[in-house]
């Protein structure tokens, strides 16, 4: 055992300087297993994938090895809350235990920080709409006179989806860098500049995607000079990724381009260019390529395999896209005209060339190993990805040539010769990265199918603190009837355990239904409060389910799809019920789902088999994980799906979920349901 694993494997034991500092701190074989795996990692070199069950403290099983070992090092996450969490709570705690003298950095992508420039434009500008904004704007200005990082996450009381944050943040494309009179004082550079000075730098996923993609958000510095990556959420790396690694135009940046132009021009260049009907072109051509959508549904993603996209009439497709690229030439030459007058028509220039680059890319077909879609909502996007990102894992991230060179992932070429190892150590770690024991779902789309590989399971007693229960009686999930009798079946057994009950669903539209419904059912009688994701921002909606009943307020039911099935944790009584409606199958229509079934296919495949069910598989385990989340938690997971029980591949389904007993009839659930009243209620009374 090297000297590394010796000092980790101290630390985890009974007498080490955790349980001395951390009274509730107790040692757990998985834990210590997974911290050991880490450090031999880190000593050795390669790639670790470990999947660690929830309770295992996977966080500070990476952590320790992370911090003993000197080594320059990046952890990511695909959230921001544990961004900030391992900043702001976990490293400092364990840097303080360990007494070691390490520079810890927080950065995040544009984004999060303020930017002195576009506030100073925004409180300027004579904009008619932005007076709805004034108050908002007035208290980031006044904070940023106190601020030292620039990061919005510290005002409280903002939004994260407010649309004031555009305003006082800069993009990649409207930055305008070293030319920039407050560049100085940037507080991305400053983070920047932190990060570098740093022994270990926190950093999210989107952000280390965006830089492998565009080497523009300073990890191009960062990245070789860091010696251990560790990826936590690392489930959601591929699907982070690959929309990163591919190209994109949509009709909010054509128009955020053309306000730029407009406030440029006019505040820099009046009277030397018609600003106005420069912009009034380029937005009106912007708002006709929108409209060639406008029967599609909202939300939908349009198969685009042919010249033009599905369900769009080809000749307004056709003329749309030419009147755009004549709106971006007309407004190049009018910025060509001006560039030497100040930096900002320089960037709007190169702004300009990037969209009539990508326009053009969009207007040839599609690159070999991706996919291309057009994606309608209250923007239009156009879309072509990757369909994983095992290539770019090899080449950007390890510093590999491809294994073969068709376009084809590592997946279809599972029996090619393992890449040498550098001595940089790569640790990707989350509590569900597949079905089996070899983590292909994980494993085969970020190109890591000859990492090594260890899966360390909950120290949970599931049998004893839950169980999962398929109603009988629910009608087929196809049928008109399903939602509106889950909605039914969740009123009663919401009703009798006082709230604490969650349903996840596999659509929006089903949320909606089941939303409304219970809302009229249970709301307006004053019973339980019901909340429906995208009523406020998720943040407050976590905290008043987390709150429950306590201090006689109501219980709660949350009806949630999308991002709740997975970051939601809520420990203790006010979580006891987990309702999910349907098996979550990925949508056979959706375009990337269509082209990597189709490559499974054929390759002599089953798109089912290799791809659905284990998509499946992933999302199920993963809502499932939301009911116990500590030892003493105890909760009922119900799926109202009868293909769970009634279909020959709900075995291997149920097998992905933690071993839960079972129950099998109404009568059994009814009296578990009434068991978990009985013991919230004496709890909350002790």
């Amino acid at each position: 055992m090297n000297t590394l694993s010796l000092s980790v494997g101290s630390i985890f034991t009974l007498d080490g300087v955790l349980a001395n500092a951390t009274p509730q701190f107790k040692p757990r074989a998985g834990q210590t297993e997974m911290a050991l795996a880490v450090a031999e990692t880190i000593t050795s070199g390669g790639e670790l994938v470990v999947e660690a069950g929830t309770g295992v403290g996977k966080t500070y099983a990476y952590l320790v090895p992370v911090l003993l070992s000197g080594q320059r090092s990046l952890v990511s996450t695909a959230t921001k809350a544990l961004q900030d969490q391992l900043f702001s709570r976990d490293i400092p705690k364990l840097v303080e235990v360990l007494k070691l003298p390490i520079r810890v950095a927080l950065l995040k992508g544009r984004g999060s920080y303020l930017c002195t420039l576009r506030l100073s434009q925004a409180r300027q500008s004579h904009d008619a709409s932005l007076k709805i904004h004034a108050h908002a704007l007035s208290k980031i200005e006044t904070w940023s006179h106190s601020t030292r990082t620039g990061d919005l996450s510290e005002l409280s009381g903002l939004d994260d989806r407010s649309p004031v944050i555009p305003l006082v943040t800069s993009t990649r494309d409207n930055c305008l860098g070293s030319p920039c009179p407050n560049f100085k004082s940037c507080h991305v550079n400053l983070a920047r500049k932190e990060a570098m000075a740093a022994d270990v730098v926190v950093i999210n996923h989107h952000l280390f995607f965006a830089d492998l993609n565009v080497r523009e958000t300073g990890m191009a510095e960062l990245l070789p000079s860091v010696q251990s990556v560790v990826f936590d959420e690392a489930h959601q790396l591929n699907e982070i990724g690959i929309n990163f690694l591919g190209r994109h135009v949509s009709t909010s940046q054509l128009l955020e381009l053309t306000r730029d132009i407009l406030g440029a021009g006019i505040q820099l260049a009046r009277g030397l260019v018609d600003w106005t009907l420069i912009c009034n072109v380029l937005e009106k051509s912007t708002r006709d390529l929108r409209l060639t959508a406008q029967h599609a549904r909202p939300g939908s993603r349009l198969r685009w395999s042919d010249p033009v996209p599905d369900e769009i009439e080809t000749a307004s497709w056709l003329t749309a896209m030419a009147q755009l690229e004549i709106a971006l030439n007309a407004a190049q030459a009018a910025l060509d005209t001006v560039s030497e007058i100040a930096p900002e028509f320089v960037r709007l220039h190169e702004r300009v060339n990037m969209q009539l680059a990508a326009m053009s890319h969009f207007q040839e077909d599609c690159a070999e190993g991706a996919v291309r879609w057009l994606e309608v909502g209250s923007q239009l996007r156009l879309v072509e990805s990757p369909l994983d990102i095992s290539r770019a894992v090899h080449t950007l991230m390890l510093n590999r040539t491809p294994e073969n060179q068709h376009g084809l992932s590592h997946q279809d070429n599972p029996d090619a010769s393992p890449p040498s190892t550098s001595n940089k150590s790569w640790i990707f770690t989350s509590a569900t990265l597949g079905e089996d024991d070899q983590m292909k779902w994980f494993t085969e789309p970020c190109g890591l199918s000859h990492a090594k590989k260890l899966r360390v399971a909950s120290p949970f007693n599931y049998e004893g603190m839950s169980a999962i229960y398929v109603p009988k009686a629910m009608p087929k999930p196809n049928d008109f009837a399903h939602t509106r009798a889950v909605a039914t079946w969740v009123e009663k057994y919401a009703r009798l355990l006082g709230g604490r009950t969650l349903v996840l669903t596999t659509t929006l539209n089903a949320m909606r239904n089941i939303g409304e419904a219970l809302t009229a059912a249970l709301s307006h009688t004053g019973e339980l409060e019901v909340l429906v994701q995208g009523q406020g921002p998720k943040r407050r909606l976590m905290e008043r389910f987390r709150e429950g009943a306590t201090l006689g307020g109501q219980g709660c039911v949350l009806v949630a799809s999308a991002s709740f099935w997975e970051g939601f944790d809520v420990p203790g009584d006010a979580l006891q019920l987990v309702v999910i409606d349907k098996l979550p199958f990925p949508p056979p229509n959706d375009p990337l789902v269509e082209a990597r079934s189709q490559r499974l296919e054929f390759l002599g495949k089953s798109s089912f088999s290799d791809y659905s069910l284990p998509e499946a598989a992933v999302a199920l385990k993963q809502g499932a994980g939301r009911l116990i989340r500590s030892e003493t938690d105890r909760g009922l997971l119900v799926v109202c799906d009868p293909r769970l029980t009634g279909m020959s591949y709900g075995k291997r389904l149920i097998s992905s979920l933690p071993p839960m007993r079972r129950i099998d009839n109404e009568s059994e659930f009814e009296s578990a349901v009434l068991q978990l009243t009985k013991t919230s209620t004496m709890n909350q009374s002790s």
